[in-house]
């Protein structure tokens, strides 16, 4: 079981120095669904991009931490003294080698790159990260000895070997259509360039199909909700809860609209105002959110500080 832990964060803008986290404490849990909501302007996309290492966002204080258990990733043994990190030491591909996933509001277009060779390199290079982090010392030492310009990953979503890695490309076409088929995705979109053409609601499927594919401990979603039709919405939730439920994964779920837990009920609701979590509870507080808004939770909040 892994555990996701923010102690205290706070953030500001790297360039300019605009303030946006001031102190947020949350926890998410393997197994676990947290809703994560608020007005425009209050933290909520700022908090999964700082998670994830977006280099827009300088943490000025607080922890990321990321608690696993020994046995958290296939035959690897975590060393003890690897069992709780902070991630802010880490580099984005460090902290997705955790197990550590984002998905986008926003996903990238990448024309010239099929679905289908994007994600077996992804998965590939996670893999072969996640050794790196935890070999033994003898590796630590013939890695420090390498030039020093062999940094970053070895392969692209372009070029090399087609059996290059752990996973091959036979290997990897059975994952692949196993959870297009869990998404109710057309097995043709593996074939197409990396989101370029796609509907809106096309490229938050592929969001929850990436992690479906690379299997995260916690899955940070921003706003994979918007702008999806009724049909997509239960598709993207369905794949949602089999993370959870098939996979184990903690969810952080950022959204704006109740509507979606619906479909996928959250064990937590945590409402940020100004850079913090001012409020948490249980299902019922998103349903009250939707019918009264969060003037009364902004009241509530200055009452009691």
């Amino acid at each position: 079981m892994a555990r996701l832990e923010l102690r205290d964060l706070h953030a500001q803008v790297a360039e300019g120095g605009e303030k946006i986290l001031d102190g947020v404490n949350l926890e998410v849990r393997s197994g676990e669904i947290h809703a994560l909501m608020g007005p425009n302007g209050s933290g909520k996309s700022t908090t999964a991009k700082v998670i994830a290492g977006h280099p827009a966002y300088e943490v000025t204080d607080g922890e990321v931490l990321v608690h696993l258990d020994e046995d958290e990733f296939e035959d690897i043994e975590i060393p003890e003294d690897m069992r709780t990190v902070n991630l802010l030491d880490l580099e984005p591909n460090e902290r997705a080698a955790l197990g550590v996933f984002l998905g986008f509001q926003y996903p990238a277009e990448i024309e010239g790159v099929t679905m289908v060779n994007f994600l077996r390199t992804a998965l590939n290079a996670k893999l072969e990260e996640r050794e790196e982090l935890f070999e033994d010392d003898e590796g630590e030492e013939a890695e420090a000895d390498a030039d020093d310009e062999d940094t970053g990953y070895d392969t692209s979503p372009m070029e090399g070997d087609v059996e290059e890695g752990d996973v091959g490309v036979a290997e990897f076409q059975e994952i692949m259509a196993e959870k297009m088929e869990q998404l109710d995705m057309d097995s043709q979109f593996a074939q197409r360039y990396l989101n370029a053409g796609f509907s809106g609601g096309e490229k938050k499927q592929n969001e929850v199909l990436q992690a479906a594919i690379l299997e995260p401990s916690i899955a940070v979603l921003d706003e994979i909700d918007s702008g999806l039709d009724i049909d997509r919405l239960q598709d993207v939730s369905n794949g949602i809860n089999a993370l959870r439920d098939e996979q184990g994964a903690g969810i952080l779920q950022i959204t704006h609209y109740q509507r979606i837990l619906d479909y996928v009920e959250p064990d937590h609701v945590h409402v940020m105002l100004d850079g913090k979590i001012a409020k948490s509870g249980d299902a019922d507080l998103a349903h009250k959110l939707e019918d009264e808004g969060y003037d009364w939770v902004r009241e509530e909040a200055y009452e009691t500080a």
